[in-house]
């Protein structure tokens, strides 16, 4: 299935999962003393939505606190303002769908040929996904490869070694872009 398919296809807590996963690795690496993972309290939210409107107002007050403008905390900060805080309401659709391009777009190098976008990565990817580079093709993989996890954790016993999966998927994405980032940085310096 396509990512487009996937996400159309999944269930809220698979939507609450798959766009905190995005958010949480476009994070710019923390300064000196700010909270490392300040999305953190949000992955409870996607295992128990009932905490969800809790954990969202969590994140939001640690990502406020981190006062970073560096690199895309400006936009997760705006995405996180927009979350539904009800996570079974139609707008959840909406907003994974808007962490998913925000992620393709802070993966996309600044190489990349001109007129290239989050939406064209989406869209020719499900044909080449290397057409816009190895960053953003990996970051496509990933979103899918999270989402297909997230869909065959769907009982209350697997949802949680689910969660524990996607975790780690995108813990790897966040060093990979990290890396990249710090790269591009010393190439520049």
């Amino acid at each position: 299935m396509s990512l487009l398919e996937l996400i159309a296809a999944a269930d809220e807590r698979g939507l609450a999962a798959s766009a905190v996963a995005c958010l949480d690795r476009c994070l710019p690496q923390p300064v000196d003393g700010a909270d490392p993972d300040p999305l953190r309290p949000l992955w409870a939210g996607c295992a128990d939505a009932t905490v969800w409107p809790d954990r969202l107002a969590e994140a939001r007050t640690a990502l406020d606190t981190a006062a970073d403008e560096a690199g895309a905390a400006p936009r997760i900060r705006k995405l996180l303002g927009e979350a539904p805080a009800d996570r079974a309401a139609p707008e959840l659709r909406d907003w994974a769908d808007a962490c998913s391009l925000l992620a393709l777009e802070v993966h996309l190098d600044p190489d990349t040929a001109p007129g290239t976008t989050a939406r064209t990565v989406r869209r020719l990817g499900e044909d080449d996904p290397d057409v816009a580079g190895p960053l953003p093709a990996g970051e496509l993989r990933r979103q899918i490869r999270i989402l297909e996890l997230l869909a065959k954790a769907t009982d209350a016993s697997s949802a949680g070694a689910g969660l524990r999966q996607v975790l780690e998927v995108s813990a790897e994405g966040q060093r990979v872009l990290r890396a990249a980032v710090s790269r591009r940085a010393r190439g520049r310096g």
